[in-house]
């Protein structure tokens, strides 16, 4: 029942935007981007074959992460490989092994950009909804989920972290037909953000809002509970400042119940998940390039990195 409720919140906030998503989707177009080449950095096999079950010859055994982690510790060279764009290129599993041997690093400060890539299929080239499908029907899940990849990436531009405060804000893009949504605009803090694109030919810089706040903690991560996770808690945000009801509830609990973690992959540099009444929805990365480039020598040179959240026990902390 908590899965029907779940999804009809989501369906619910869903059409709650379609005034926006028609043009959104004239606006910024539908052609699926290419994937990057993959990065080459080792994982574990996605199933573990010692363990078939005699029994129930079909049944596949997952590889744990504390296992993973052990037989396949990822380096901080195998780290420097990876970037926003070439974690598109791997099958959810994949990034499942990659966030599960990462550890949460500092609290972020300052506006990160962002990006977001739902869960792809084996191959990594499909989604994983397309991949279950199959055929017609799977191509039709694709199409339409790239455009909904579209449509976020439009709208959605990164996070605004305050660090000493222990909140965030979303930086979404100023567009006109949102604003139906939005309680009093004159209430909205805005910000310059550089614009990415073929627009930014034209114009290097544009308007955001700063919308949908959130609390910041360390907490437990629901997919890999050995370590804390940097957590992004919409649930109890009513009280944060500048809260509007719309459209910052359609976020907490009375709506769809979003809950972010993230950790970092190298300084400047971090892997999210995103849940709605704790149903994984999809990944997304929250990246500084200047940080990542500036830091890249020293993460290299295998300088301690700081770390705010619990990182494990010791013996599960991979050497690096």
């Amino acid at each position: 029942m908590r899965l029907i409720s779940t999804m009809r919140k989501i369906l619910l906030g869903g059409g709650v935007l379609l005034i926006a998503a028609a043009a959104a989707f004239y606006y910024f177009g539908l052609r699926k981007e290419p994937l990057p080449p993959r990065p080459d950095i080792p994982f574990a096999a996605l199933e573990d074959t010692s363990l078939k079950d005699p029994d129930n010859p079909s049944r596949v055994f997952r590889v744990d992460f504390a296992r993973v982690e052990h037989d396949v510790p990822l380096s901080h060279a195998d780290l420097a490989k990876l970037t926003p764009a070439n974690l598109k290129a791997m099958s959810q599993e994949e990034i499942d092994q990659i966030y599960a041997r990462l550890k949460a690093g500092p609290i972020p400060d300052g506006v990160l950009r962002g990006d977001l890539f739902f869960e792809r299929g084996e191959d990594g080239l499909r989604t994983r909804l397309a991949e279950i499908l199959g055929g017609g029907l799977g191509k039709g899940a694709d199409a339409k989920i790239a455009g909904l990849e579209k449509l976020g990436k439009g709208l959605w531009k990164g996070k605004r972290f305050y660090r000493d405060e222990r909140v965030l804000r979303n930086v979404i893009e100023d567009f006109a037909p949102l604003k139906a949504l939005i309680d009093d605009e004159s209430r909205i803090e805005k910000i310059e953000i550089a614009r990415t694109g073929l627009l930014s030919w034209i114009s290097p810089r544009t308007t955001a809002w700063l919308l949908f706040p959130a609390k910041l903690y360390c907490g437990q991560s629901l997919l890999d509970g050995r370590r804390e996770s940097i957590i992004i808690d919409y649930a109890y945000s009513h009280d944060l400042p500048g809260y509007m009801d719309r459209p910052d509830a359609l976020a907490g609990r009375g709506g769809l119940a979003i809950r972010d973690e993230i950790r970092m992959v190298r300084p400047g540099f971090y892997l999210g998940r995103a849940y709605a009444n704790r149903i994984f929805l999809l990944n997304f990365t929250v990246y500084d390039p200047e940080k990542m480039s500036d830091g890249l020598q020293a993460f290299l040179d295998g300088r301690a990195v700081e770390e705010d959240c619990w990182a494990g026990e010791p013996s599960e902390v991979a050497a690096q």
